[in-house]
């Protein structure tokens, strides 16, 4: 590629790049930096439309079946030194973002016509265009009428300007099992269910193996709901891996059940905090606090802790003796706390998708500020995500009923409300 209007386009480009690659250097300003992010995505997302653009027209040519391959998948791999899944998600956007050749030899339109008009603009990647195709081709999807489901893909690729990938899927899919209100044929031969758990020592007499199988979802849900309750990493310096977490949550498990105590509730046992303060800064609403350990906290670290814990206030006088000693009591009823499980499924903030077991409850509306502990004034975070509404300019309101979260201008100079796509009604 020494000559020719690709090889200068290319000289362009490293030229450019380079160029980029300067401006963005360790001299660059936070506000460069930040645009170079969104910049290289836009550029990547070009570069990606030229790949798939030229993956379609030599397969349309045949140029890739007279080099003797019986699909363009396996060419690409091989001409870009790949793995399958990323040389598919290029074929397969080049089958639905671009004309097709029909048997008869006539010129096709795109399969996706709404996605191809998104991906050509630059407003949605690879990924997407995959995640549409995959889920508009499922078994669902085939059975909705054509109509439907080509109105179902102008909207799907909508949203797809909204979502990531993954959350893309889990709406789209929503969608179209709302569409095919049929659903499959039944099945007069189920499957049987298995249910099946095998205990093997080893030869050495020390430890063994496990390996099981449950079809049966009640009997599934119950042990992975007792492991999960106790394989949240212990601190951020926990280095055990899930497998390691969960195998000895197991052991626990086990260990509580012989003992004849009752199994840790879904999500744990909620902190206890006790929060030593004075009397003033009690009737000041608590503007400083010390806990047992020592250390003054800061109102947002103190708020934080204190959204999903059990408190046990301590009232100290001005020379530092106990005033009072408060009973323990749960800033949010199980009761309660159930509902906002049913409500969030898990970690409310869009893209997250830690369980409810790892989560904890934050208050919207803070109770210094008037804030009550209801149902509407509840979201469900994780440990990451609550950390972050709490000391970033992340912002989390409840909207009908459902969580939304404004990011910051620095990502989206709009503000545009983000929520899970799980959360987000497909009607």
């Amino acid at each position: 590629m020494s000559t020719g209007p690709v090889a200068d386009a290319y000289r362009l480009l490293v030229e450019a790049v380079d160029a980029l690659e300067a401006a963005a250097g360790a001299g660059a300003v936070d506000a460069d930096l930040l645009a170079v992010l969104p910049l290289c995505r836009g550029v990547q997302r070009r570069l990606d439309r030229i790949s798939v653009a030229a993956a379609s027209r030599l397969d349309r040519r045949g140029t890739f079946a007279e080099r003797g391959y019986r699909n363009p998948t396996a060419a690409v791999m091989d001409l870009l030194g790949c793995d399958r899944g990323d040389a598919r998600r290029i074929t397969c956007a080049a089958e639905h973002v671009h004309p097709r050749t029909g048997l008869d030899g006539a010129e096709l339109p795109e399969a996706l016509p709404a996605t191809a008009q998104r991906f050509a603009a630059g407003a949605i990647g690879l990924e997407h265009v995959h995640t549409i195709a995959a889920v508009l081709n499922s078994g669902a999807a085939r059975r909705v009428d054509p109509a439907r489901l080509a109105g179902a893909e102008r909207t799907i690729a909508e949203h797809a300007c909204l979502y990531t990938p993954n959350e893309l899927r889990t709406w789209a899919t929503r969608l179209v099992e709302a569409l095919d209100q049929d659903g499959p044929e039944p099945d007069d031969h189920p499957t049987p269910q298995i249910n099946e758990l095998t205990i093997t020592a080893n030869r050495t007499g020390s430890g063994g193996r496990l390996s099981g199988r449950f079809d049966d979802a009640a009997l599934f849900e119950a042990i992975t709901t007792a492991v999960d309750a106790l394989a949240a990493p212990r601190d951020g310096l926990d280095q055990r891996s899930p497998a390691e977490r969960q195998a000895e949550a197991l052991a626990d498990v086990c260990a509580h059940a012989l003992q004849h105590a009752p199994l840790s509730e879904t999500g744990g046992r909620r902190p206890v905090i006790s929060v030593l303060i004075t009397l003033k800064d009690l009737q000041d609403r608590a503007r400083a606090a010390v806990l047992d350990f020592g250390g003054t906290v800061t109102p947002e670290s103190l708020r934080m802790l204190a959204c999903d814990a059990g408190i046990v206030p301590v009232v100290m006088n001005g020379v530092g003796q106990p005033l009072d000693v408060g009973r323990i009591r749960r800033t949010i009823p199980d009761g309660l706390r159930r509902a906002v499980t049913a409500r969030d499924r898990g970690c409310a903030h869009p893209g997250c998708d830690r369980p409810p077991s790892w989560c904890e409850i934050h208050h919207v509306t803070p109770w210094e500020h008037g804030g009550q502990t209801t149902l509407g004034n509840l979201v469900m975070l994780c440990k990451i995500h609550h950390r972050q509404i709490h000391h970033t300019d992340w912002l989390v309101r409840i909207r009908d009923g459902l969580p939304e979260f404004v990011p910051p201008r620095w990502i989206d100079p709009q503000q545009r409300p983000r929520r899970q796509p799980a959360l987000v009604d497909v009607a």
